[in-house]
């Protein structure tokens, strides 16, 4: 749906009050045909600029609808969300389409990086898609790698690389159009502890340096101790929302 937004309402509506996320009273039905399941049942939550954030609960909680019903993925059932000011889902398709590609990036645990391409096309791809010429998009996707410790990888392919690699690959994409928020679901699920803490260091030093917004869902609370702050779900439901003392990874 429409609801009258016009695109320079995309980003003419940015918060400036700190917070660059604010959920209220979000609820999300799924119906399955036989059962309607209550995924989030009225989550109140505001995010500020520059967090890391970790979203934390037993399987099936709700925290991935979470993520996805943020960051636009997922339409709402009712309740707000507003990212930057904007209310994606009075956006149109396309609107919130092209909001997603300028202002956020995302991770996933299993990279979803195309096999037939190298890491710099896979990279350059949200670039394309974007209208950003070849030649830019190619240099802007080199500068990408070099952001995460793989200069000099631009030709190699998925299979040539290590999963942590594969990862940091998937991370320089969600980079390279330099997002406000970028949204990471279980980014170290399919990692070992040491790949996990490496790209764990990557994240927070980005999150440091570049003042960008990470939202976290993840099952490791090694994971969770390097986020400012930890949100525990039950049942569709906020339980718990913290600050927490990071680890340190030089510690034990």
């Amino acid at each position: 749906m429409d609801g009258g937004t016009t695109d320079s309402a995309i980003t003419d509506g940015v918060s400036t009050d700190g917070a660059i996320v604010e959920a209220t009273a979000v609820h999300k039905e799924y119906d399955t045909g036989t059962v309607k399941v209550h995924a989030l049942r009225g989550v109140d939550v505001r995010i500020s600029r520059g967090e890391m954030v970790a979203i934390m609960g037993p399987s099936g909680c709700g925290k991935t609808t979470l993520l996805n019903t943020l960051s636009g993925l997922d339409d709402l059932t009712s309740g707000e969300v507003l990212v930057e000011g904007a209310a994606l889902h009075h956006m149109s398709d396309r609107q919130r389409t092209r909001y997603r590609a300028e202002r956020m990036g995302f991770v996933f645990q299993f990279f979803n990086l195309l096999p037939v391409l190298s890491a710099a096309e896979n990279i350059e791809l949200p670039l394309l898609v974007a209208g950003v010429k070849s030649g830019a998009a190619r240099g802007r996707a080199r500068d990408a790698l070099e952001l995460v410790g793989l200069a000099g990888e631009d030709n190699k392919r998925p299979a040539e690389l290590s999963g942590g690699q594969q990862q940091r690959v998937s991370i320089a994409r969600a980079l390279v159009n330099e997002p406000a928020l970028v949204w990471a679901d279980e980014p170290t699920g399919s990692l070992d502890s040491e790949t996990s803490a490496e790209v764990m260091d990557l994240l927070c030093r980005l999150n440091r340096e570049k003042h960008q917004t990470f939202v976290l869902v993840t099952h490791d609370p090694t994971v969770a101790g390097r986020a400012d702050r930890t949100i525990h779900m039950r049942s569709g439901l906020i339980e718990s929302d913290g600050l927490v003392v990071p680890l340190d990874p030089t510690e034990g």
